[in-house]
């Protein structure tokens, strides 16, 4: 968010909610603005408990919310209406992010060098000379889709782009990416415990990203940030969403999206509209975001197993946390000339319809449909929350079908996959918590099972009702190098190596890493083919 636009945003957040609030308090029965007050003082309350009273943050907040629980006692409605003011200003200070043009030259000049000197670590002599640091940085980090349409549609409205999510590296990949196609910095939250590391949390200041406190559970809190995410919309700014909500901790192509913030571009093209924007389109570009090797796979995955479907949804000390770890993911990506694949998959409007390269909504048909009409009443464009939250949950499929359909599978995901498969067969009845446990009856197979096996996997892939893009080493088709690259990549960073070779016999070392990378291949619907 650009300074001038910093106090502009805030102001505008804060009016919208508080008079959204206050119209329901005269639309509804008397006390509605007191319960508001008390729920988010309660949750408050609550999550200062669990915090370290020491912090500045935290003090401040303090310092906001204590006085104001004895007020709530004698409150009148206009006590009531200021006190909600106060908390709305006070969390939307907190939530603005800004944009610093000097910051992103800085940053657009010395990143990438930096970031082609640690992804090179391992290899010197693949540079030419310097001037070819930049440049290198593209041997790792693929792009594929149709660029030009992402520029075209963005001279003609607001772009919103909504990845898939594995990692916290997402998205500073993904802005390095979009910097890489020309185009400026994304608008995006990002959790606040990524702000905690000094130098991570002074690029993300400054580099279009705003702050998401997912310990903050108050209602209020969250009309706040969809409000923060629509105005930016509004203002023109392209916006970064992760419609799955959090990484995946399974490891699986997201299939249920989290709708909240997805529905914000309904609202602002809604606003659009109304205020006569002179570029009123929003364009919504799902995008896929591939790794052979993840930095965090291993916390994820046993959050995963401990709690299905609970996650915690905030981990504070996984790799990502660990410089060293960070450095060791990249030193031992640049080893093994490891890709990391970002697809563009075709845009669609906020209804789920695809566009083409001039931004006009195609139907089913490809026939041009105009998306002002689903949003007319009486000829006049009108907010409907329950007619717009059900466009959003239109889109779902839509962007699941994308995501499925350019995922890029890597070597890694077919060969644990196909492991996991093998084991699991070998051991029929047993509970799967302990086969991940203790591995069941064999604690190994022939490597030339595991290359049929592969093989299989390959073909029902291709026969997948929505088939997969394959990595450059999977599209060979050559399947004892496909184990073998697999092999090397489970071998190298990660503690213990996921499966190793030991001569003709490959031994499953940490199951649970088997079932991270091959759970890549879950929504693809190989079972009955697999089965045969």
């Amino acid at each position: 968010m650009r300074s001038e636009d910093k106090e502009r945003i805030q102001v505008e957040v804060v009016s919208r909610v508080v008079e959204r609030h206050v119209q329901r308090e005269r639309s509804a029965a008397s006390g509605y603005l007191e319960h508001l007050v008390n729920d988010t003082l309660y949750h408050e309350r609550l999550r200062l408990e669990s915090e370290n009273p020491d912090q500045p943050r935290i003090r401040a907040d303090m310092a906001l919310y204590r006085p104001m629980r004895a007020r709530m006692r004698h409150a009148s409605p206009s006590d009531l209406q200021a006190m909600l003011q106060e908390i709305a200003r006070h969390l939307v200070e907190e939530i603005t992010g800004h944009f610093d043009p000097r910051v992103y030259r800085v940053a657009t000049r010395v990143v990438p060098p930096g970031l082609s000197l640690l992804l090179n670590a391992m290899s010197p002599t693949r540079l030419a000379s310097l001037k070819d640091l930049k440049a290198t940085v593209a041997d790792h980090v693929e792009l594929r889709g149709d660029i030009e349409q992402i520029k075209r549609l963005s001279r003609r409205g607001t772009l919103v782009v909504v990845p898939t999510h594995s990692s916290n590296l997402d998205s500073i990949l993904l802005g390095y990416a979009w910097h890489l196609i020309g185009m400026p910095p994304l608008c995006y939250g990002a959790g606040l415990n990524l702000f905690h590391n000094r130098m991570l949390s002074f690029f993300m200041h400054n580099l279009g990203a705003y702050k998401v406190d997912r310990r903050k559970k108050a209602g209020l809190y969250k009309d706040l940030l969809k409000e923060y995410a629509t105005c930016s919309i509004e203002m023109g700014y392209h916006n970064l969403f992760f419609p799955g909500g959090t990484r995946s901790r399974s490891g699986a192509v997201e299939s249920k999206l989290k709708k909240g913030l997805l529905g914000t571009s309904v609202s602002a093209y809604v606003n659009n509209l109304r205020n006569r924007k002179p570029k009123p389109d929003i364009y919504i570009i799902p995008t896929t975001l591939s790794y052979k090797l993840v930095l965090e796979a291993e916390t994820l995955i046993d959050d995963h197993l401990k709690a299905v479907g609970k996650s915690r949804y905030i981990i504070e000390d996984d790799e990502f946390s660990r410089p060293r770890r960070i450095l060791d993911f990249f030193r031992d990506l640049s080893a093994l000339d490891g890709k990391i694949g970002v697809t563009f998959s075709p845009a669609l409007d906020v209804f789920g319809n695809r566009v083409d390269d001039d931004g006009n909504s195609l139907d089913p048909r490809g026939r041009p449909v105009d998306p002002r009409r689903y949003v007319m009443s009486d000829g006049q464009p009108v907010h409907d929350a329950q007619r717009d939250a059900q466009y959003t949950r239109d889109m779902e499929p839509e962007l699941v079908d994308s995501f499925h359909r350019d995922s890029v599978l890597m070597s890694t995901n077919v060969v644990g996959h196909a492991l996991f498969r093998m084991l699991d067969r070998a051991n029929p009845g047993m509970d799967p918590y302990r086969l991940l446990r203790t591995g069941g009856e064999k604690p190994s197979f022939p490597m030339a099972d595991l290359h049929r096996e592969t093989d299989r996997v390959l073909e029902a892939l291709k026969g997948a009702r929505t088939p997969p893009r394959f990595g450059d080493e999977l599209a060979g088709g050559d399947v004892q190098a496909i184990v073998a690259d697999a092999l090397k990549h489970f071998a190298i960073y990660h503690e213990q190596p996921a499966a190793e070779r030991r001569g003709d016999r490959v031994f499953h070392e940490n199951r649970r890493l088997l079932l991270y990378y091959g759970n890549r291949l879950r929504g693809y619907d190989l079972g009955r083919a697999l089965a045969a």
